[in-house]
């Protein structure tokens, strides 16, 4: 029973690379497609499978989804459920504060100018797309005498839904703080898919397709919009809470965390060795050694923590039992296991889930 995630996208061919970060969803957000999908009758589980995603890695909100498998999620979901503007419909369905932190972030500031940019800093705990070298996911610059929200893709047309889903997620948000439109007209770098009618119902303004840039203009006097749904006080509570989850998510990008990202579906099998680690990543074994200590750990210490980590989450969850654990975090048997967790805590595993009852 392989109860950890079976994704890896780091797939980096078999010559040796730099650490570059791999792009990424939330799991919130992924669920949250998958719902919506689900709603128009499409089967879970056969959904999840198309898309190559292990369902256990959606039980955490902010885990992290490869940004490859969300693309065949989407691109399955929209087959399946025969809505070929299920993105669209997707942007304006979603509530990013069902699931994600961001979907509050900026939601203490007094006005839409003020919530701009905490949102636009962290936006990359629900995508983390390809930006360069951009300040942001997205820009507020002027253009041509108007103002405009410039989306900071630099492939955007190799997956326009998320173009899509968010711009209509931009508009269809704002709305909740007021129905006076402010997005004047819309530009996409992407041809027309057939659906026109349905992304100017959706956004509330005119459509250009094969556009330079994706951008929407807007009406300036919506930076003064008045926003503060929640208390002033939670400003400085939701921007720490998201500050940790975003170190969080800069350090998975580490070659460490990408060592560990490597590791753990590795671990139930018994495979998790430096030298299939380092063909994971493509790069020899010698190579990862020396990356690694740049970084101030070897791979026995990062094996070592990440088994400690993820062994005080599975004792933490009653579904999953010490014999289970044992297996997941690839130990010869419970004595082995035992043995370690006693190391790590000073407590044997089933003298720590008595603790906590």
């Amino acid at each position: 029973m392989d109860m950890t995630p079976r994704i890896n996208n780091l797939i980096l061919g078999n010559k040796e690379r730099p650490s570059v970060p791999d792009p990424s969803v939330s799991a919130g957000y992924a669920r949250g497609l998958i719902d919506l999908a689900v709603s128009k009758g499409v089967d879970r589980a056969a959904l999840l499978d198309r898309a190559g995603i292990d369902p256990v890695l959606l039980d955490d909100a902010n885990s992290r989804v490869p940004f490859e498998a969300y693309v065949r999620l989407m691109r399955a979901a929209k087959t399946l459920s025969g809505d070929e503007a299920l993105a669209l419909h997707y942007g304006e369905a979603a509530n990013l504060s069902q699931f994600s932190i961001v979907g509050l972030i900026g939601h203490a500031a007094p006005t839409m100018r003020e919530a701009f940019e905490p949102f636009n800093r962290f936006v990359r705990l629900v995508v983390d797309a390809d930006i360069g070298d951009a300040a942001g996911r997205f820009s507020l610059v002027r253009l041509g005498g108007g103002l405009w929200i410039v989306d900071n893709r630099r492939h955007p047309n190799t997956f326009p839904e998320l173009t899509e889903s968010a711009f209509a997620q931009t508009v269809c948000a704002t709305r909740r703080f007021g129905d006076t439109p402010f997005v004047l007209e819309v530009h996409v770098s992407h041809a027309d898919p057939g659906y026109r009618t349905e992304y100017e119902r959706v956004l509330g303004a005119p459509v250009r397709f094969a556009a330079k840039r994706n951008a929407m203009r807007i009406d300036p006097a919506w930076q003064d919009a008045k926003v503060a749904a929640l208390p002033r006080y939670m400003d400085a509570v939701l921007n720490t809470h998201a500050e940790a989850l975003l170190k969080e998510l800069e350090s998975s990008q580490t070659v460490r965390g990408r060592a560990e990202t490597a590791i753990t579906p590795m671990l139930s099998a018994g495979g998790a060795s430096v030298d299939a680690v380092s063909a994971k990543l493509g790069v020899s074994r010698q190579t990862l050694y020396r990356q690694l200590k740049v970084e101030g750990v070897t791979f026995e210490q990062v094996l070592d923590a990440l088994r400690h980590k993820l062994a005080l989450r599975y004792i933490g969850d009653d579904k999953i039992s010490v014999n289970e654990t044992t297996y997941l975090l690839g130990f010869s048997d419970p004595a082995a296991f035992s043995r370690a967790f006693k190391r790590w805590t000073g407590l044997s595993p089933r003298a720590m889930r008595a603790a906590r009852t």
